[in-house]
């Protein structure tokens, strides 16, 4: 898929506001400082259309953007903040999980995981959590390029060996790194065949 325009539509905090259209939507999440939003103006290719922050916790809204006029791209906030306060945790999962469970027109979650960690706990029970609701989500390794290309593979076939514990069938996986610019085209073109389908 070749992205021809990539424009910002609105934020917003309730899952009700967001656009009326009836595009498909494909909804990026993860952890806090897992590379979201490096990983949004990579394939978009626009530098600051996703708001990047080594303060983890930026994004507290859910953003919508346009692409190639025929879907959208939302970036959800992050889970699992450390840092915030406990009201500040509900109101974000509050909004996540609204948006998650009640956004008809989203078609795909993309779960972002950071390649250097073993399998957390938190990311485990995400997935758990969005199998038990039949939420349609693929899992995306991040940050590939920041270790050695044998360590990066062990922490994927550890998470996959985790997976496999407890689902009959992986999601669909995809390994990336912004800065190098790989798994682009994977994941560009999984967006594009689900698109035709649909």
């Amino acid at each position: 898929m070749d992205i021809k325009s990539a424009e910002f539509v609105i934020s917003n905090t309730d899952y009700k506001k967001c656009p009326e259209s009836k595009l498909p939507e494909y909804a990026f999440i993860g952890r806090s400082n897992v590379g979201k939003s490096s990983l949004i103006n990579m394939l978009t290719n626009k530098k600051g259309l996703a708001m990047t922050s080594s303060k983890p916790g930026k994004t507290l809204l859910i953003n919508h953007f346009i692409i190639n006029n025929n879907w959208h791209l939302v970036d959800l906030p992050g889970y699992g903040y450390a840092t915030a306060g406990k009201k500040t945790r509900e109101q974000l999962q509050n909004i996540i999980e609204s948006y998650i469970l009640y956004r008809e027109q989203l078609t795909c979650l993309f779960l972002l995981i950071d390649s250097r960690h073993e399998p957390q706990k938190i990311d485990l029970e995400f997935m758990e959590w969005l199998g038990e609701n039949g939420v349609p989500f693929s899992v995306v390794f991040t940050k590939m390029d920041k270790m050695s290309t044998q360590k990066a593979k062990e922490n994927v076939d550890l998470y996959k060996q985790k997976l496999q514990e407890v689902w009959e069938e992986l999601p669909p996986i995809f390994t990336t790194s912004s800065e190098k610019r790989v798994g682009r085209d994977e994941l560009l073109n999984y967006i594009d065949e689900i698109n035709k389908s649909l």
